[in-house]
């Protein structure tokens, strides 16, 4: 049986943890919220005043900067079935996602393994399957640019 758990976890300061939850060998710096039903996997490191809503999985080798949001149900991909399905724990296979600064990820988007720009905002539903190096708003499946930031 694997037990709900928040072992090893590096926390910053006025940090605000609701459980149900899975953290685990991860950091989660100062005025930082996480919802229920959350999974924050090992090396994942989560910057100041950034909020991570319910029911969200962030796995291995996720980065997030500072004053984002993370929404409800968002999902982190780190294998991209390289080889024609499932790396089955081969880390070999996996990649890095590193989220910029000021980014609002919406509700359900999937985020596959990339590098999202400062200032952002990824619409909810959104898939994103290419490196975003411009600043503005996304949305659609795969996720394009709706418009710039103003």
């Amino acid at each position: 049986m694997h037990q709900v758990a928040v072992r090893d976890v590096k926390f910053g300061e006025r940090v605000k943890v609701v459980e149900p939850c899975n953290l685990y060998g991860c950091e989660i710096a100062d005025d930082c919220f996480v919802g229920p039903f959350t999974e924050i996997q090992t090396g994942v490191t989560v910057g100041p005043r950034t909020r991570v809503q319910s029911h969200a999985f962030i796995c291995e080798l996720v980065s997030i900067g500072h004053d984002c949001f993370v929404g409800h149900g968002v999902m982190f991909i780190n294998d991209t079935f390289s080889i024609g399905g499932p790396a089955r724990g081969r880390r070999e296979l996996w990649r890095a996602t590193k989220i910029g600064n000021r980014v609002s990820i919406g509700s359900n988007a999937t985020i596959m393994p990339v590098s999202i720009a400062d200032d952002v905002v990824i619409g909810a539903g959104s898939v994103v399957t290419k490196d975003i190096i411009e600043p503005g708003s996304y949305a659609g499946n795969p996720a394009r640019r709706l418009k710039a930031k103003t």
